[in-house]
């Protein structure tokens, strides 16, 4: 039985793919710092999940998880999980995310995103672990035409956001380069779902809609993004874990919609009416985003299959089973 190690396991796509693991008859080993840039009550929820869908896998097939609390900027931490357990493959899921977040405070996305992965590639070099998966983001794109295309230049970020997962994607062509590890990197498009993270559009305006309390739209909320929805990139990140020596590829809907129509089917879903209080665009903000994805289907056999309609029922529907928990969530 093989061996996963999961970085930012309690994180919004980290918890969805150690589930998907589990199921598929692979040990998961989890590091998360569970910090609190949003409420660590969901990761700490999304922990439990993982827990319960070990015991179930373990009943089944036999497949374990083990968590551990650590910094992924901290050599020793992550050198000591290697030393502990026969890793087999390494999922990079562990990212400070947010592109506005990223300009008020740069110097913790430096830490995580670059010296975390970082010390992921040594650690894989030091102990022969030849399966390596970044994760990466569509932010990379900026201002080039749409569709984006993995081919397109992405030197060009527009906050350190992108810039340091920019870092992260090269280091990895060097130790792929000099040592031979075999290196997948996806490029995920605004994922959204059950259990998503709180301060992402999605989340917001379910909870506030709900509520009964003003979303803020950024421009005039005709700004398009292609939005993925949380199964589809799960599966597709469990794809990459199949030889490709180095491949960067799209994951996304290849379908942009627009802020407007999003917000027009979680009200129908909610049967209430959203009260927008429009703000002038930030300039980190691309205005669209538009995953050409041709090259994730034919390396990967990998498309996606929720729409967004059906993608936004579904994540209502998790609300409302958790509606008290997620209302008492704090806000970032």
């Amino acid at each position: 039985m093989k061996t996963v190690l999961v970085t930012g396991c309690a994180g919004f796509i980290g918890w969805k793919v150690s589930e998907k693991l589990l199921e598929q008859n692979f040990n998961v080993v989890g590091i998360d710092n569970l910090n609190d840039y949003y409420d660590p009550r969901l990761k700490k929820w999304r922990l439990n999940q993982i827990e319960v869908k070990s015991r179930k896998s373990g009943v089944k097939n036999g497949a374990v998880f083990v968590f551990h609390q650590y910094e992924l900027g901290d050599f020793n931490q992550i050198k000591s999980v290697f030393s502990k357990h026969k890793i087999d493959a390494v999922i990079n899921l562990a990212a400070r995310a947010g592109v506005r977040a990223s300009v008020e405070n740069p110097w913790v996305y430096l830490d995580t995103n670059v010296k975390g992965t970082l010390n992921l590639l040594e650690c894989c070099k030091e102990f022969g672990v030849n399966k390596f998966i970044l994760a990466s983001t569509s932010s990379l794109y900026g201002l080039n035409d749409m569709p984006f295309k993995e081919k397109d230049r992405t030197d060009f970020p527009l906050a350190p956001y992108s810039a340091t997962k920019k870092g992260a994607e090269v280091l990895c062509y060097s130790y792929h380069y000099l040592n031979g590890i075999d290196i997948t990197v996806p490029r995920y498009f605004t994922v959204y779902g059950p259990g998503g993270r709180p301060d992402m559009s999605i989340f917001i305006f379910i909870k506030n809609i709900d509520n009964g309390i003003p979303i803020t739209v950024f421009g005039d909320g005709k700004q398009q993004r292609d939005f993925s929805y949380i199964d589809d990139i799960a599966d597709g990140t469990l794809k990459c874990l199949q030889p490709v020596g180095y491949e960067i590829l799209n994951f996304g809907s290849d379908k942009p919609v627009e802020l407007m129509y999003v917000i027009g089917l979680i009200e129908d879903a909610l049967g209430k009416k959203a009260v927008i209080e429009f703000l002038p665009r930030h300039p980190a903000d691309v205005f669209a985003t538009w995953a050409y994805i041709e090259k994730s289907k034919e390396r990967l056999n990998w498309s996606p299959k929720i729409t967004i309609e059906e993608g936004i029922k579904k994540t209502i529907k998790w609300y409302m089973e958790n509606r008290e928990f997620i209302n008492s969530l704090k806000s970032s």
